[in-house]
């Protein structure tokens, strides 16, 4: 199947449309002409064209009335209007209508190409200014631990490729950040990135959300929506939290990357597209499958490189380094602009922390700080009153944290109170091992054993 077209040219006058035509081709566009705005119309409601030039004097319906039932069908196409008679009124009147811009004819080449260039210039800096903030929220991959270099190196590796990704991890662990850091190290990250949540959006809106619709396909389609797969022709598409998606959706994606095709909701005409597709998740797919709740099918579809995100305490030597750069961002959002600086023994505390929230419980904690905290030093006595603020988790009757499973085993959630038990309990007796050992009632050489495992110092 040939690609959709990029660019419409409507004019009536043969010459124009095959000299634009040319000038576009020449730089790689994809372009349709059609001589009226009837069949411009028609072409629309058949097509998504990102661009579309159009005539302001033109056979049967004029170009005023054409733009306006060309917006009507697709809003987000922009219409730079040509004429060789225009006039101040005439653009008003345009403009007002939904015209991006006015071309005087004959058309100049350089001004044209220049517009197109502008075109995609705001469209990357806005990608890349959204891409920016997300990376703001989740500490940017900041730290030197070797779980974290070793993720480093798999993004170097696989983003030059256009492999599917399938990444996986707890939840607060920074997924959408690995994703983008893919995308923005790739061949398309000039192009698109575009994110839609599987779990936010009910399962009757998620299949308009990804193919999309014609006006009409069901009650309120007053209007034709590109879906998002189209929306990220060309670059990337991100399905989060895809362990949530039902299995008729799953079966309609899975026809989909099959065929590299689509069709709206309510279109019969199917639409081609070249998309990048990475995955997320926090939930055990393979477990999952098993249970009938994910199709193993999708699954090998999606993992052609499956990515892990370590927790937190998994990378606790990354706690300094992110715990110094949430002070600075968060700094800047109070009144004082004063950035915390967190003594030894805090910064101590913070490390021998479960983290069952990980980076985004970090960051949450420190905003706590800077917007509650007097002073810019915060001790280790602060740190323990900002951090019983937080726990929103069930307790212990010891008024321990319960860990959130999260996908993981018992084991593991074991290992995590057993960490919490001794850590408080090595505080609570200011690192006396023989008085731990007592209390907890388990060997001095075991409890030491424990306590190197543990990286508790």
């Amino acid at each position: 199947m040939t690609k959709p077209a990029d660019i419409l040219i409507v004019d009536d006058e043969k010459n124009i449309r095959s000299s634009l035509r040319g000038i576009l081709e020449d730089e790689k566009y994809t372009v349709e002409d059609v001589e009226s705005g009837e069949k411009a119309v028609e072409a629309v409601k058949q097509n998504y064209y990102r661009v579309i030039f159009l005539d302001v004097l033109l056979p049967g319906i004029d170009g005023i009335d054409t733009l306006k039932q060309i917006k009507s069908a697709s809003p987000e196409s922009i219409v730079f209007m040509m004429s060789g008679h225009a006039t101040v009124e005439m653009a008003v009147v345009a403009t007002r209508h939904g015209a991006y811009s006015f071309f005087e004819k004959p058309l100049g080449p350089e001004k044209i190409l220049h517009e197109l260039e502008l075109l995609k210039t705001q469209k990357t800096i806005k990608s890349e200014v959204e891409a920016l903030r997300k990376q703001a929220d989740y500490g940017e991959m900041i730290g030197n631990s070797q779980r974290l270099q070793e993720l480093k190196r798999i993004i170097a590796r696989i983003s030059p490729t256009d492999g599917r990704v399938l990444i996986t991890g707890d939840n607060g662990t920074g997924k959408e950040l690995v994703a983008r850091a893919i995308h923005y190290s790739s061949k398309r990250k000039e192009k698109p990135f575009v994110k839609i949540n599987c779990a936010a959006l009910p399962k009757e809106l998620i299949e308009s959300e990804l193919f999309g619709y014609e006006k009409g396909a069901f009650t309120g389609a007053a209007t034709r929506k590109i879906g998002q797969i189209e929306q990220a022709h060309t670059g990337t598409l991100f399905l989060d939290e895809i362990g949530d998606m039902s299995l008729d959706t799953q079966a309609k994606l899975l026809r989909v990357l099959e065929e590299n095709e689509l069709v709206r909701l309510g279109g019969t005409k199917p639409i081609a597209f070249d998309v990048r597709i990475i995955s997320a998740t926090n939930q055990n797919i393979e477990k999952n499958i098993d249970e009938g709740k994910f199709r193993e099918d999708l699954y090998h579809r999606l993992c052609v490189i499956p990515v892990r995100v370590p927790r937190l305490s998994e990378r606790l030597e990354d706690i300094e380094a992110l715990t110094v750069h949430f002070a600075v961002k968060y700094a800047e959002n109070t009144r004082s602009k004063r950035e915390l600086i967190f003594n030894k023994d805090a910064l101590q505390l913070l490390k021998n922390q479960p983290w069952t929230g990980n980076i985004r419980e970090l960051r949450n904690l420190i905003e706590r700080i800077s917007i509650l905290h007097d002073s810019e030093e915060v001790s280790a006595e602060n740190l323990r009153q900002y951090l019983s603020f937080g726990s929103v988790s069930g307790k212990t009757s010891a008024g321990m944290s319960v860990p959130e499973p999260n996908g993981r085993s018992m084991r593991e959630m074991i290992n995590t109170l057993e960490k919490e038990l001794i850590t408080r309990e090595y505080e609570r007796c200011n690192g006396n091992v023989s008085k731990v050992a007592k209390n907890l009632k388990i060997d001095r050489a075991n409890l030491h054993r424990k306590l190197k495992a543990l990286g508790i110092k």
